[in-house]
Formats: C-alpha cells, structure tokens, sequence
C-alpha cells in the first residue's frame, strides 16, 4: 500500500470523524459543560464525587450533542438560507439527514442511559423535559412561527446547572428554581443579541426573532429589562444562604455592568451591530463567572434561616 493511499484513508477517516463532529455543534456543548459544573459544584458544596461528576458531564454532553443532531436535520431548510450555517454538513451535503437523525438518536440513547443508570430520576427529568422542549417545541415550531421562540427555548438553555445541581441533591429545591430561572433569563439578551448583529440572516429565513419581527429598538428595550431582572434573580442565591459575600459581589459587578453596556445601546451614535455583539460576549464573561463563582463559594444552608425568610 503506498503512502499516498495512507495519507488519503486517514484524510478520510479525519474528515468522517469531523463530520459527525461539527453536526454536534461543539461549541453549544462546551458552553453547557461550564453551567453543568456549576451546578454540580453548588450541590456537592466541597464534598465531590468525582465519578458521579464525570458520568454527569458525559451523559448531559451526549443528550445536548443528540439534540443539536437532530436539530441539524430539523433546520437544514433555514440553515440554507443563514451565511452563518449555511456551511453545516446537513446543509452542504457531506452529511445525510439519515445520518445524522441515526447519530443523534444513539447519541440521546447513551446519554439518557447513563444518566438514568449513574444519578436519578430528578436529574433525569430535568434532562428529558430541557431535550423535549428544544427538540419537540423550539425546533419542530416556535422558532419558525412565533416570536416568543426565544423565550421557549431559554428553558432548554437553562436546563444544564439543574441537572448538574439535581445530579447530587436527588431534589428540586429553592436553589433548583433559582438556577432556571436565572439561567433562562440571562439567555434572553444573550438570544437577542445574536439576532441584532445576525440581523439579515434571521430576516432571509424568516425567522420571527424580536428584532426582526417587532423591530430592533423593542429588542432593545427587552435586553435591558431581562438583564436587569437578571441581576435581581442572581441575588437569590446569596439572599436565601446557598453562596456567600463573594458570589454576591460577582453577581453584582457583573450584572451592573452588562446593564450599562446594555443601556449604551440608546445612544443615537451607536454601531448597532458593534454593541450587539459587545452585549453578547459579556454575556459570556457573566455566566461564566457566576459558574465558577458558585462552584467555589457555596454555603451550608441554615434550615432555620430559611424558614425565616419563608414567614
């Protein structure tokens, strides 16, 4: 066998494995693995079972790998008509639709298994209803046909922290709640950032995103109501016991900054496209700093205390 024969099945071989690679969307993984962590952290508060961490950051990896599958193939349609995917593999045809549904279907299988097997049923659900919602609701129908698509699929986007924080805790708590709430509702002017700078694309696949089906001024009125809810949501954490004195100075930092840099968007000499994308990556630096932030400064939570604030 020559050496250009090796060279091009192992060329080959790079590019079957990038394939099924890239219709896993890599990067929306990476994102959650950050977000899984922090809530897994938060629940174990210094006692860790590193195993139980591994096999819950594999299982929810896999889960949210199947249903970016799965959604390549929903939206290969649209992605043709996007710049920014129209070079996806369901797209361009490297990859076929009956492959990739197959990928993400045994993808779901694995990770459903191994996080019904390794944690429980509240962790398992939590995983279940966050797939449901993104596969079943955001991407079979309110993306494409309502306008209140992004505020659906913040609940998928919100689900990874409480699976990680319910992996160990077995229940859904005040701090279960606290986690979905905040984190859907930082994933809104996260969402509506993207569709401002990535205005033209959302508007050539019709897709109804606030910006484009109600106008980038409401848009921006909503970006800073939701941070600024946001930043009250985040109080909860330290406000009910769960995190201390550190988390809250993060939150607070960060929160207000991200507000002022929200609120420069009214500025009538704004780049609208330059600020969008300002507001998302800072809503980046937010999030991760609040995952690292709760990982490292939790607290044993006084059942006493709690009472307390629910009289």
């Amino acid at each position: 066998m020559t050496k250009r024969t090796l060279s091009s099945q192992k060329d080959n071989g790079h590019s079957v494995f990038d394939r099924y690679l890239k219709v896993t969307k890599p990067g929306i993984i990476m994102g959650n693995l950050i977000s899984v962590a922090g809530g897994f952290f938060l629940a174990a508060r210094g006692d860790i079972d590193w195993f139980l961490m591994l096999v819950t950051v594999i299982g929810l990896s896999l889960v949210v790998a199947s249903g970016c599958a799965v959604n390549n193939c929903i939206d290969r349609d649209i992605d043709a008509k996007m710049q920014r995917t129209r070079n996806r593999v369901t797209v361009t045809g490297e990859m076929s639709l009956k492959a990739a549904l197959a990928h993400g279907i045994v993808l779901g299988v694995i990770g459903f298994a191994m996080l019904a097997y390794f944690t429980n049923q509240v962790a398992v659900f939590f995983a279940a209803f966050g797939y449901f919602v993104y596969v079943g609701l955001y991407s079979l129908y309110f993306k494409r046909h309502s306008v209140y698509g992004t505020l659906v699929g913040s609940l998928s986007g919100a689900v990874p922290p409480v699976v990680g924080y319910c992996a160990v805790t077995g229940q859904f708590d005040a701090a279960a709640a606290i986690l979905l709430v905040m984190f859907s509702l930082w994933q809104m002017p996260h969402s509506y950032a993207i569709a401002i700078f990535r205005y033209k694309d959302y508007a050539a696949a019709g897709i109804p995103v606030l910006p484009v089906a109600e106008g980038i001024q409401k848009a921006k009125h909503h970006i800073v109501l939701y941070i600024a809810v946001f930043g009250l949501v985040t109080a909860l954490l330290p406000l009910t016991g769960y995190v201390g004195i550190g988390f809250m100075v993060v939150a607070a930092a960060t929160s207000l900054w991200w507000l002022a840099m929200a609120l420069r968007g009214y500025r009538k000499d704004i780049d609208v496209n330059g600020w969008a994308r300002q507001v998302f990556f800072f809503s980046i630096i937010t999030v991760t700093a609040l995952s690292i932030t709760m990982s490292i400064d939790f607290r044993a939570v006084a059942p006493d205390y709690l009472v307390m604030l629910a009289h």
